[in-house]
């Protein structure tokens, strides 16, 4: 279904994605649907680092640039970026040309790496700060919650840079670990659903 047919489907969605059409398949087939690949979800978590202080429709546009400039996010070859690779990124006009943050994802892919080392997974790692009860926080109404503040706390003693409650917050409402659709929202019962049916990695330590 091509973005304008999106448009005219007059079906209920989140007020976020309204009058920008790029938003809608984002919206209707990735946003709050449960992840557990470790690439995607260091993906997202290193887009939601750009996002800060920007708008979220930047760096969507920009997606395909930056997964052609970071390796598609495969965190084991960009934790093995160097001052080469920082003066091309700063130098890539199609990515966010800001060396804090791009200091940042390469510093992130050797502490993920880290994470795998200790816990078996990202996703097992992440998924156990899941918002198990999304209806007890009405849907969009914070930009923050305890899930979100913990999961920043422990990647930053972890060594995780430019992941703060707010952007831990995002991430996890991007990568299902809530639903917060908004309860008019067509989405919310298929991403309830998705929820329902997975079943998250385990830690390594908690396997048999």
């Amino acid at each position: 279904m091509s973005q304008s047919d999106h448009k005219s489907d007059n079906l209920p969605r989140c007020s976020w994605c309204e009058g920008v059409a790029e938003f809608i398949p984002y919206h209707d087939q990735e946003w709050g649907f449960p992840v557990a690949d470790d690439q995607r979800l260091f993906e997202k978590i290193c887009l939601e680092s750009f996002q800060s202080g920007l708008s979220w429709r930047t760096i969507l546009n920009k997606r395909d640039n930056f997964r052609a400039a970071f390796a598609q996010f495969d965190f084991h070859r960009v934790a093995q970026f160097d001052q080469a690779d920082i003066a091309r990124l700063l130098g890539d006009p199609g990515i966010v040309r800001h060396r804090g943050k791009i200091e940042a994802v390469i510093n992130n892919a050797k502490c993920a790496k880290d994470l795998v080392a200790e816990t078996g997974s990202l996703a097992a790692f992440f998924w156990e700060f899941e918002v198990k009860n999304s209806e007890q926080y009405p849907p969009q109404s914070r930009t923050t919650t305890p899930e979100s503040v913990a999961l920043a706390k422990a990647l930053k003693q972890r060594g995780w840079k430019f992941v703060g409650p707010t952007t831990a917050f995002a991430f996890m409402q991007a990568m299902g670990l809530i639903n917060d659709h908004s309860l008019d929202c067509h989405s919310r019962a298929a991403v309830a659903q998705a929820r329902a049916q997975f079943t998250p990695p385990r830690l390594a330590n908690e396997r048999e």
